[in-house]
């Protein structure tokens, strides 16, 4: 074991010197690794970005509400089917609730009607165009997990009684009101005046398709008074166990059917969305990045490889008098297979680290220029990298290693 440790230490010695006399060549031979290592870095990255990114827009819709809407959230073969849907209308929203009272053990909580559009809210020369406007009632506090900055939701009083309250949010609250508390002020929403009684906190986008923050919310009553709902509108069905939602989406489709008075053996005329549907069309995207990251991560690992296989050959041919002088002291095939194989390691690892400190910089750059880009940099990445880098060498360098252990001394000490 003695004898082992002293020839592995000497080995390394000995490749460390051989990549001190040979810099520029060693830093070409590592070029191929050094992209390798950056490539599958950045594909971690990015896959974990994509992951932490979803799954952070997923908490803001709720992973324990379900969706009843017109159309389901993917794609759509049989158009025709669901453009004749009758539209969800929120006066379903109450006998949806009247079904869930009426059914023993029911697993779903309650139904929120929410009707939506998009307004101009303006305040004095301040105009915002495009913003999120949401009618619904008191309840969705029930279904909406968001914090307050400042002040709070309508209360059921003000729901009831169609007052011309609203709830901003903090996109919305910080243009219109830079500089001061929004409370208490009005905001005129398409023309009509809404005094403003809350602020949401900060909640930030979804997927990158809409922000959270560029809403405002008002009693469905008031929504239905300036608005129309010939778009129809979606119930927000909370769950009350999120360890069983597909028997949650049985039951809502059920009471669905029950509700609208559909036949047994007729199709649904509404659909049940849950996050799942945004999961399905993620994953081809993120097996897509996966591919292609795979692919070049290969190709780049490849090319480094047959470089560092070949200068491996080159140093073993200029080396040949010194490897039958070796062994003719003694020394073993074991010692000349460790010397070669570690030398070949040690290139890989230092590529290995080169690539590791670029895929950091590029990935501060990228966080410091693009601070809402979900991308994360993880310590398993550095583990994995490292792993590659190491594999790399091995294989790279064990053929030539293994041919250098074989010369015969006689022959090697003749080689000119």
């Amino acid at each position: 074991m003695k004898r082992l440790l002293y020839e592995f230490t000497e080995s390394c010695r000995i490749a460390l010197a051989q990549i001190r006399a040979n810099k520029m060549r060693s830093v070409l031979t590592a070029l191929g690794v050094i992209i390798g290592i950056v490539a599958v870095t950045l594909m971690g990255t990015a896959i974990r970005g994509i992951d932490t990114g979803f799954q952070n827009s997923l908490a803001m819709l709720g992973d324990d509400v379900l969706y009843v809407d017109k159309w389901p959230w993917g794609p759509v073969e049989d158009w025709w089917n669901y453009n004749n849907r009758p539209q969800v209308v929120p006066q379903e929203a109450e006998a949806l609730n009247r079904v869930i009272a009426a059914t023993t053990n029911s697993l779903l909580e309650i139904a929120v009607p929410v009707a939506s559009r998009t307004c101009t809210v303006k305040v004095g020369d301040t105009k915002l165009n495009g913003v999120y406007t949401l009618g619904t009632n008191s309840e969705y506090v029930r279904v909406n997990g968001a914090e307050y900055r400042e002040g709070r939701l309508f209360s059921e009083t003000e729901a009831e009684t169609a007052a011309q309250v609203c709830t901003l949010g903090s996109d919305v609250a910080d243009a219109l009101f830079p500089s001061r508390s929004p409370l208490g002020q009005h905001v005129n929403v398409n023309g009509q005046p809404f005094e403003v009684v809350g602020v949401f906190a900060k909640q930030g986008e979804f997927l990158g398709l809409f922000s959270f923050d560029n809403q405002i919310v008002v009693p469905l009553a008031s929504y239905q008074k300036y608005f129309s709902v010939r778009r129809g509108a979606e119930l927000r069905v909370k769950v009350r166990d999120r360890q069983r939602l597909e028997e949650a989406k049985e039951e809502l489709a059920g009471a669905m059917r029950r509700v609208r008075g559909q036949l047994p053996g007729e199709r649904d005329n509404f659909t049940v969305n849950d996050q799942q549907a945004f999961k399905a069309q993620l994953d081809p995207i993120k097996n897509g990045i996966a591919l292609a990251g795979l692919f070049i991560t290969g190709l780049s690992l490849f090319v480094g490889a047959i470089g560092i296989m070949n200068i491996t050959f080159v140093s073993v041919k200029e080396r040949t008098k010194e490897i039958g002088t070796r062994k003719a002291l003694g020394a073993r095939r074991r010692t000349i297979l460790l010397q070669f194989l570690i030398e070949a390691v040690s290139i890989c690892l230092i590529g290995g680290v080169v690539g590791m400190v670029v895929s950091f910089a590029l990935f501060l750059g990228i966080s410091a220029n693009f601070p809402g880009f979900p991308i994360q940099f993880s310590p398993d990445l550095v583990a994995v990298s490292m792993l590659v880098s190491v594999c790399t060498g091995v294989v790279s360098g064990f053929a030539p290693a293994w041919g250098a252990s074989r010369l015969d001394p006689v022959v090697a000490l003749r080689y000119e």
